[in-house]
């Protein structure tokens, strides 16, 4: 006596579907992993931006009160970073990225807190575990780029 082949095969199907759903799950994490590493490596970390807007506020005031014949303020404070926009590019032969958005800001005794726009150039350290603050200088030939950059602190 054979078996009734139309049980066997509906056993199947609950099976099938589940093996189909955790197939599923499987490839979307896969993926999302893959995304997330990608978007992850190549973001500067909240402190790396704070301390690179407030370098770039104290070169700017450093070379004003230079020229005026004038004392600098001091340290900025530095806050409420909003980036509206991130690309990779080359500095030098380095990686970069090109960071632009808004952050407040004020000056050491000051009361009034600054809402400012920003354009920041960061260079990534050769390992991947440091960055520097770019400021493009020109160039000498008027083909390429060249940059001046400061090293940010790690925290």
């Amino acid at each position: 006596m054979l078996p009734d082949l139309s049980s066997l095969s509906s056993m199947h199907v609950p099976f099938r579907r589940w093996l189909r759903t955790a197939a599923s799950v499987l490839v979307f994490l896969i993926i999302s992993a893959g995304l997330s590493a990608c978007v992850a490596s190549d973001q500067p970390p909240r402190s790396v931006l704070l301390s690179a807007l407030g370098q770039q506020i104290q070169l700017t005031q450093t070379s004003i009160a230079r020229s005026l014949d004038l004392e600098a303020a001091g340290v900025p404070e530095v806050s409420r970073v909003r980036l509206e926009d991130q690309d990779a590019i080359r500095i030098g032969e380095q990686k970069g990225v090109h960071l632009t958005g808004r952050f407040d800001w004020r000056l050491p005794g000051d009361a009034v807190k600054v809402d400012s726009a920003f354009e920041l150039y960061l260079e990534r350290g050769e390992r991947g575990e440091s960055w520097r603050l770019a400021i493009p200088s020109g160039s000498d030939d008027g083909a390429s780029q060249a940059w001046i950059t400061y090293p940010l602190a790690i925290d």
